[in-house]
């Protein structure tokens, strides 16, 4: 199963520093897509995005288990260690952390590991479908009862992310494998809080059904520096040949 993609990311209109990461890589004849949104000290966050990507490179392409969903597992682990440990030495990464998601396409499957408030979505022949779910104050508010979804949109703490990349002790991963139809028309999008946060699923549903690699980069980036950029904003858009 082949696939076309695209990825962007932005500064924003407020930042003085982009805190996003992105990359693609291929490896075991498959494609490991990486998104990082830094969080911390802005001077520093920029940093350790970078480091995180470059991390979950080095310790997936150098593992050789065939159980693609736990490799990603253990590649978050290592790459958590990583960061923490040399935070602890190096004053330039101290006290940050970063979100992370990644998509694995191999042959028909997708292999999935998120932490953070990035989102990963699937488009499965017109259906949208968010595959990750924010580890952040306001989706526990939301998921004790205390908000609806509606509140948490403009809750003051909607950017308190509960589980990040970089922090003290074992970091739990969300983990999913997908078996995809070659006959389906499948679309992957893999976006930063900067993007979420300004566009709803409904919106992205809609950008995604009706854009391809050739468009998709021009109709997102115009509606969300329409509303602002407040933020810094990166996304990654796939797409079934």
């Amino acid at each position: 199963m082949g696939y076309r993609f695209v990825k962007y990311s932005s500064i924003g209109s407020k930042r003085k520093i982009n805190q996003d990461a992105i990359d693609i890589a291929e490896i075991d004849d498959g494609l490991l897509f990486i998104l990082c949104d830094g969080m911390g000290d802005e001077d520093k966050n920029e940093l350790v995005s970078q480091i995180a990507i470059k991390s979950i490179k080095s310790f997936f392409s150098s593992n050789f288990d065939v159980d693609y969903l736990d490799r990603l597992k253990t590649s978050v682990v290592e790459t958590n260690d990583f960061i923490y440990n040399r935070s602890n030495s190096n004053i330039n990464v101290e006290n940050v952390a970063t979100t992370i998601d990644l998509l694995y396409l191999k042959g028909n499957m997708a292999y999935i590991a998120h932490v953070g408030d990035s989102r990963i979505y699937h488009l499965k022949n017109g259906n949208l479908k968010q595959l990750t779910k924010d580890h952040s104050m306001v989706q526990k508010l939301v998921d004790e009862g205390f908000l609806t979804y509606k509140e948490a949109e403009n809750h003051p703490e909607k950017n308190v992310v509960m589980r990040a990349i970089g922090k003290k002790g074992f970091i739990e991963t969300d983990l999913l494998k997908l078996k995809l139809n070659e006959y389906d028309n499948n679309k992957f999008f893999i976006c930063s809080d900067g993007v979420s946060g300004l566009i709803t699923n409904n919106e992205i549903s809609h950008l995604l059904k009706s854009n391809t690699c050739d468009s998709v980069i021009v109709a997102l980036t115009e509606t969300i520096k329409r509303r602002g950029a407040h933020d810094d904003f990166s996304f990654i858009f796939i797409e079934n040949e």
